[in-house]
């Protein structure tokens, strides 16, 4: 057993040192290299930076376009959020006995494995101003008065740009949350309607707790996507008009690869690393916290 216990050990320490070593020379140094270049003027093509301190973090405070850019970076993390109570619904009613659940999965998920890029492309063309479908199909319900410029009005480009998101990453959470009901064994269900439960019982005081893993997944999934989302709004808008649609990594991208200061551009990609763990720090606490109190009941 002695043997067979340090084969055991070995294999594991082997399998283990080609993952170590990819995850420490393609994360953790350029993790780190990325820190360090945030402390310099380096412009992404001269052999030397020099050491400026903490003054690209001033700068980027100071930055009201990417204060501009995080806001509407905001504006993608409300409207996920409150999509996620649908998407939950939608995988309650197809973890049902619904006819043609199969056929609905498949048609969920589809928006999903299509490529980010192409649905940018389809979408532009979808509310383009000139001969766009959506506001054909506007003026032949009679409604020309909603008709819009989507793509170039500054109050509604980020919500328009959102449903796009939304389109496209919702049914990848249907399939998730569907996933994490299909875990739940069937006989507590079962017992649960045996004593009179009914659907908002089992959905409230089974599924729910139950699946609390699976939402903090989506919720940082919500958390991280909204914060990174780039190729919609690169593809649609370029971040027009202005900087109306612009994203932090759309800016961060710009502000490294037009304005060649990579040393900022490194200040910002630290900051949203730093936003994204501790958002999701704040919001695993919450989410535990809800888990222990169920569990407690």
């Amino acid at each position: 057993m002695n043997k067979l216990s340090k084969k055991r050990k070995q294999f594991i320490v082997v399998s283990l040192i080609v993952p170590m070593l990819l995850l420490t020379g393609f994360v953790v140094f350029p993790a780190i290299d990325l820190f360090r270049m945030s402390f310099t003027n380096w412009d992404g093509y001269s052999p030397e930076s020099s050491f400026i301190g903490v003054s690209n973090y001033i700068s980027m405070f100071q930055n009201q376009d990417l204060w501009l850019s995080l806001k509407n970076n905001a504006v993608y993390f409300l409207v996920h959020l409150c999509m996620i109570f649908v998407e939950l619904a939608f995988a309650v009613l197809l973890n049902s006995k619904l006819r043609g659940a199969k056929f609905y999965k498949t048609m969920v998920f589809m928006p999903y494995i299509i490529n980010g890029v192409a649905i940018a492309y389809a979408f532009s063309y979808f509310f383009s101003p000139i001969n766009g479908a959506f506001n054909a199909i506007l003026e032949s319900v009679h409604l020309e008065a909603l008709i819009r410029n989507w793509l170039s009005d500054s109050k509604i480009v980020n919500y328009v740009l959102s449903f796009v998101s939304v389109w496209r990453f919702s049914g990848y959470h249907i399939i998730l949350f569907l996933a994490a009901l299909q875990s739940i064994p069937t006989d507590i269900e079962e017992a649960a309607r045996v004593d009179g439960a009914h659907a908002w019982h089992l959905f409230k005081y089974i599924q729910i707790p139950a699946i609390m893993l699976m939402v903090d997944f989506v919720l940082f999934d919500n958390i991280r996507g909204a914060l990174q989302v780039f190729d919609i709004p690169f593809v649609m808008t370029a971040g027009g008009p202005g900087y109306a649609s612009s994203t932090f990594t759309l800016y961060t991208i710009k502000t490294a690869f037009t304005f060649s200061n990579f040393g900022l551009a490194s200040t910002m990609a630290v900051a949203i690393m730093i936003m994204i763990v501790i958002i999701y720090l704040i919001q695993n606490k919450i989410i535990h916290g809800f888990i222990l109190r169920e569990r407690r009941r």
